[in-house]
């Protein structure tokens, strides 16, 4: 009596192929948390530049130089290093001044969706990146 001991190829080959399926479903799945948090710090990044611009049009009676104060580049820098890892300034944010209003927009990740704060306090998504530019160009979020 010969009895053979260990796995044949072929149910090697079928554990491997499952184990290959559910990593590939977990990485889906944690690959969309990882974006959902980063989209998160992106948002409550450019929500503190209104508490900013606040206190900033308070100072100062005005939001000329706002997107330059040293705060809101900060709130800037960091919604861009949330985006990829990297704090390269407007990479992915904007900002526009004007003497009356302001607004600040920066893109999500995962997603050509954008998140627009501005002077009247609104925060919202934006669908495209022509509505952010758009946004900028008149100080407030379409």
């Amino acid at each position: 009596m010969n009895k053979s001991r260990g796995f044949t190829i072929i149910e090697l080959i079928v554990v491997i192929a499952i184990i290959a399926v559910l990593a590939a479903i977990v990485l889906v799945n944690v690959t969309q948390y990882l974006n959902k948090g980063k989209d998160a710090a992106i948002t409550g990044n450019l929500a503190g530049i209104l508490t900013d611009s606040a206190q900033y049009f308070d100072t100062n009676g005005n939001y000329t130089a706002l997107c330059s104060n040293s705060t809101v580049a900060a709130a800037l820098g960091a919604a861009d290093n949330a985006f990829d890892g990297n704090a390269t300034p407007n990479e992915v944010t904007k900002c526009n001044g004007a003497a009356a209003a302001f607004a600040a927009c920066a893109q999500l990740k995962g997603s050509d969706v954008y998140f627009c704060v501005d002077s009247t306090g609104t925060k919202k998504s934006v669908a495209t990146r022509t509505g952010c530019v758009a946004a900028w160009a008149l100080t407030v979020c379409p």
